[in-house]
């Protein structure tokens, strides 16, 4: 491949750099799970190396510990790592390799099967049918979906056509630089946290269908030269401005769609959530190579991902593919110009099939909560319309499909993106789904493939 040929000294100079950059203090590995014997697996099957903040230990219907969030949603289920894992690593290195289920490389991600249902805490939820019974239609710039909630069953995913991909002894520093490359490709890996989960793997793939090369994942001297010319490291330092500290920010997102919609906006909680999203990080990887900084102080130096430009062009067709869990963008002459890592559809709420069009293109859009055209979300039984904002329940974009009340959209929650379901929408990180709706016009067709 003409394109990554070594250049040894150089790209030597430029890992040196990059390592010395994100020096990772404390970072926990993939394996510190399994010194206690045991995993915590979400009910779309990912593996959690950390405890969420604000969770609570409790006990599912079947008498399992479970981690649940403040809203009593199952965030992951206590298991024995031994029946998780097939086999244990070789420990005949250091660097980080993953091994598991996952077909595609990261046993983090392997989906072996959902871990279902939530902690009772009020009315059920039932998605109900469209109707015309005197609700007004929602304003052009107002979303009118489900909102983003955690699917109660999954559907098993089918084998990838692409064969694994295996990484030797790299590091976090390394697997950060190929996500960065992929990223500036337009081709994107996701929330950008180190880890060669699933997101990353498609985006390889995608990277080789959009310019007929393959790309070596190992080859970390040849993917840091081209780093190198095409926008320099992949981690950076960034000044934090007053303009960023000061927001504005809210206090925390409430539960309740009534509280929502007494707010003026669904802002950012913090200066970490801004420029984690700002700089395509997952917020939790922006914390760890920075640790013990106070992010709300301007002038502090802070390291952030360099992520390139966004990506420019005219999208005529797009493919959601649900299998993969991944989007396609193409143009007018059958060229892919972006791929975009995707939640679709659920068993429950599964995504429309066939072609649709896109409609309509919000930026910034507010969301109108319907009780007869969404769902019963507690003591709620009228009409909200809900604030924007990046932490609304579409985030950040909106680009309505000509099958009511579907639409491509943003997430409040990133890393959550390509690993969770949706609620029949196609949910994207809020940096791709900007990147895309720009590139977009009513008309283009979005075609479901199963």
């Amino acid at each position: 491949m003409n394109r990554f040929v070594k250049s040894g000294l150089s790209c030597a100079v430029l890992l040196a750099a990059f390592a010395a950059s994100v020096s990772m203090a404390g970072a926990q590995q993939v394996y510190g799970h399994r010194q206690f014997g045991i995993v915590f697996v979400t009910p779309d099957g990912d593996i959690l190396d950390y405890v969420p903040s604000g969770s609570a230990y409790a006990r599912d219907r079947s008498g399992n510990r479970v981690l649940v969030d403040s809203y009593g949603n199952i965030v992951a289920t206590e298991m024995r790592a031994r029946g998780y894992y097939p086999r244990p690593p070789s420990r005949a290195d250091n660097g980080d390799t993953y091994y598991g289920d996952d077909p595609y490389g990261d046993s983090r991600y392997a989906e072996r099967g959902a871990v279902t249902g939530s902690i009772p805490h009020g009315g059920a939820v039932d998605r109900q049918p469209l109707d015309d019974q005197g609700f007004p239609p929602a304003p052009d710039d107002y979303a009118s979906i489900d909102p983003y909630q955690q699917a109660p069953e999954m559907v098993q995913p089918k084998p990838p056509s692409e064969p694994a991909i295996t990484l030797k002894n790299k590091s976090k520093t390394e697997i950060v630089a190929l996500q960065v490359f992929l990223d500036r490709s337009g081709i994107s890996p996701g929330a950008i946290d180190g880890h060669m989960g699933s997101n990353v793997t498609k985006a390889i793939y995608a990277y080789q269908q959009m310019t007929g090369e393959t790309l070596d994942p190992n080859n970390t001297d040849a993917i840091l030269e081209q780093l190198r010319m095409n926008g320099g490291l992949p981690v950076i330092g960034y000044t934090i401005t007053p303009a960023d500290a000061a927001g504005p920010y809210v206090a925390e997102i409430p539960e309740d769609y009534a509280h929502k919609a007494a707010l003026s906006s669904l802002a950012y909680t913090s200066t970490t959530e801004m420029l984690a999203e700002r700089f395509h990080m997952d917020e939790g990887f922006l914390k760890e190579i920075n640790p013990g900084v106070d992010f709300t102080v301007p002038g502090t130096i802070v390291k952030v991902i360099n992520p390139g430009q966004p990506k420019t062009g005219a999208v005529a067709r797009i493919i959601a593919d649900k299998g993969k869990k991944q989007i396609f963008a193409y143009d007018n002459a059958g060229n892919l110009i972006a791929a975009y890592p995707a939640s679709i559809g659920s068993t429950d709420t599964p995504s429309p099939s066939g072609t649709v069009t896109v409609e309509r293109v919000a930026f910034n859009p507010g969301y109108t909560y319907n009780p007869k055209i969404n769902f019963q979300q507690g003591a709620n039984d009228k009409i909200l319309n809900i604030p924007p904002g990046p932490n609304g329940p579409v985030g950040t974009v909106w680009m309505a499909l000509s099958k009511p009340t579907y639409g491509i959209h943003g997430t409040p929650e990133p890393s959550k993106i390509g690993r969770t379901q949706s609620h029949g929408c196609i949910r994207l990180t809020n940096w791709d789904a900007t990147e895309l709706a720009k590139m977009v016009k009513p008309g283009v067709t979005v075609e479901f493939a199963d």
